[in-house]
């Protein structure tokens, strides 16, 4: 089983553009109304659809409201990602840090409004 999110939104050109050259994904695929983008390293996807497009069914018309959606991007060196995006002038949600229960993160947020937490998992303590 493979999972691909998908958000439905107006921001299809602008979305595209903030993570190919922010983030440095690639894409899958692409038409008028829909897009398909790779993680870097290629083993993600996640999908972009204009709303309202005749070809879709109502359950895929509704834009996203900007709330309620996160993502998680696990990274080898969050202190290296954090510092590129900076570099990008990207501004950051939430600043580098460490959390009690091991993970070092920080947070962006997208043209949709979604959150992307960039996240270097640590071993805790048992």
């Amino acid at each position: 089983m493979k999972l691909n999110a998908g958000i439905v939104t107006e921001k299809l050109n602008e979305t595209k553009e903030f993570y190919t050259k922010k983030l440095g994904f690639g894409i899958s695929f692409q038409n008028d109304f829909y897009l398909l983008m790779h993680t870097p390293d290629g083993s993600s996807e996640i999908s972009f659809l204009k709303p309202n497009h005749p070809s879709q069914e109502p359950i895929f018309q509704s834009p996203h409201n900007g709330k309620g959606v996160y993502l998680t991007i696990e990274v080898d060196d969050v202190d290296k990602v954090y510092s590129q995006l900076k570099n990008k002038n990207i501004a950051m949600e939430i600043e580098l840090r460490d959390e009690p229960w091991g993970d070092r993160h920080f947070a962006i947020v997208d043209p949709n409004g979604i959150g992307i937490d960039f996240v270097t998992y640590t071993k805790t303590e048992e």
